[in-house]
């Protein structure tokens, strides 16, 4: 197959693709006024393809299919639990697979998104790191499954991003730096830089390059263990990025930072492991978020019972913490992250990842 060299309009950040289409209707002799009508058309009220842009004359839209494409990612599964959370399977135009969550909550709609096909980062109970690493995305692939569900009939529209879903967003950094841009600029999705939360295992350029940007983004960092020790038992990166190192940026974190802490039956669930917790989240004044372990992508972990995880929260809570235990969300559907993908692909052997997965610091 022949690549398609066009440019992709939905890789752009909101001023890169203003000026490249005001050139290019310069170039043309068209009015200026039409990069507006077009760009309105990628984020606001998306078209899927530029035959749908009614308002160009036929000619114009014929000019632009030439010169440009409107990338898409095709539906391929779409699951809805009893508690009204929605999962989907977007297939890729290379064949790989990522996942897309929708989560409602009064009146929130939180939107769970993937920055990679796959992760490289093989944390022990994450059944996406069991897949192994495939590629990064792009801004329109990572942008582009809010876009894609807001082309539903009826649309669905968030209220909240989190980059919870497949892959490590940090580690591509080159392309969820724009696609941040795309989510937060009034003039494409407009979300609040508030309710847009970046997850990260802590890799620490990411994290500097976050912290650089003029947003109010929210960090939320994966500790799932509040030792050196048993957290590289945990998760390999401990070893490039130790965790003394990942409490110190986020105590130098601008803004207010969230642990992550996914409770692991008789792992890291003592009562131990509830004050070394604490004390870690009270020496940078972070909020402490306790994840159930979803059964569907335990990979042989066994959950913390629910009363077990009350008593764990009331003891970070004792110490003067801010703590909140997450609601199990899409029980009866597979809603543990890359469980409907490996449902549909099975394990891929995973591809070298010492390119893509550089961390790619403006």
């Amino acid at each position: 197959m022949t690549p398609d060299t066009r440019p992709d309009l939905l890789d752009l950040a909101p001023d890169e693709a203003l000026t490249t289409l005001r050139e290019w209707f310069d170039a043309r002799g068209e009015p200026r006024y039409r990069a507006a009508q077009v760009f309105g058309r990628l984020w606001q009220r998306p078209v899927r393809g530029f035959d749908d842009i009614t308002e160009l004359p036929k000619p114009l839209r014929e000019a632009l299919a030439e010169a440009f494409r409107i990338s898409s990612l095709e539906l391929a599964t779409r699951q809805q639990s009893r508690d009204g959370t929605e999962k989907f399977l977007f297939r890729l135009h290379d064949g790989q697979f990522i996942e897309t969550v929708a989560i409602p909550d009064g009146d929130r709609m939180t939107f769970c998104i993937s920055s990679q096909a796959g992760c490289a980062l093989q944390c022990a109970f994450c059944a996406t790191g069991a897949m192994g690493f495939q590629r990064n995305l792009t801004p329109a692939e990572i942008a582009g499954q809010v876009r894609e569900l807001r082309l539903l009939d009826p649309p669905i529209l968030p209220t909240n991003i989190v980059f919870m879903g497949m892959g490590e967003p940090l580690m591509n950094w080159k392309a969820v730096s724009p696609s941040l841009s795309l989510l937060n600029d009034a003039r494409a999705l407009g979300i609040g830089a508030r309710h847009i939360t970046i997850s990260t295992v802590g890799v620490l350029p990411g994290i500097e390059a976050l912290a650089a940007r003029p947003e109010q983004f929210r960090l939320a960092i994966s500790i799932h263990a509040p030792s050196d020790a048993l957290r590289r038992t945990l998760m390999p990166v401990n070893v490039k990025y130790p965790l003394v190192d990942v409490i110190a940026a986020a105590r130098t974190f601008d803004r207010r930072v969230t642990f992550e802490y996914v409770m692991l039956g008789g792992v890291n669930d003592q009562p131990a492991h509830a004050a070394e917790l604490a004390q870690l989240a009270r020496d940078c004044r972070a909020f402490v978020n306790l994840i159930p372990l979803h059964p569907g992508g335990a990979m042989g972990f066994t959950p913390t019972p629910t009363e077990d995880i009350t008593r764990f929260a009331a003891a970070v809570r004792a110490r003067g913490v801010e703590v909140a235990v997450r609601r199990s969300r899409g029980l009866d559907i597979a809603a543990a992250c890359g469980q409907l993908r490996t449902e549909r692909l099975g394990r891929r052997a995973p591809v070298a990842a010492e390119t893509d997965r550089d961390v790619h610091v403006a």
